[in-house]
């Protein structure tokens, strides 16, 4: 690739997977693509989200939920919805925009099934994990 490319990340609420994705593939590829994320309904920054980001040196605590439509200046190369409800609601990208799906577990859905906040935490940390292979592997996902 020979310049950096666009992607917007996107979920349902933009409240935590949206979030972390955006934030391992700045931290992670930053010399590859420039990541953004957005929700079809905006929401707040998981406060969990932000815990289990921070245990990684990853501070997203200033970040806030952006509805879809606040970027739709950005003209992004990829736009990948991260769940199921976002990729039906995926609005309409003009231009020559590359879509990829790829659903991970929802969280704070998770969480509220669990008995200790601990546990809570695991279902985020997995998921936080998960996002983080997801975006090292993005060079060859995006290739094929």
């Amino acid at each position: 690739m020979d310049k950096t490319q666009k992607i917007l990340f996107l979920c349902t609420g933009n409240s935590c997977r949206s979030q972390m994705a955006e934030a391992w593939t700045n931290h992670l590829q930053r010399d590859l693509f420039k990541a953004y994320s957005a929700g079809v309904l905006k929401t707040r920054v998981d406060p969990r989200a932000i815990k289990v980001m921070g245990e990684e040196g990853i501070d997203i605590s200033g970040n806030s939920s952006k509805l879809v439509d606040e970027l739709s200046h950005l003209e992004p190369d990829y736009v990948i919805t991260l769940c199921d409800h976002a990729q039906e609601s995926c609005p309409f990208f003009p231009g020559p925009v590359k879509k990829i799906h790829k659903s991970f577990d929802d969280p704070p859905a998770l969480a509220l099934k669990t008995s200790s906040e601990e546990e809570a935490l695991g279902h985020y940390r997995r998921v936080r994990d998960e996002i983080k292979q997801f975006v090292l592997d993005l060079p060859r996902i995006i290739k094929s």
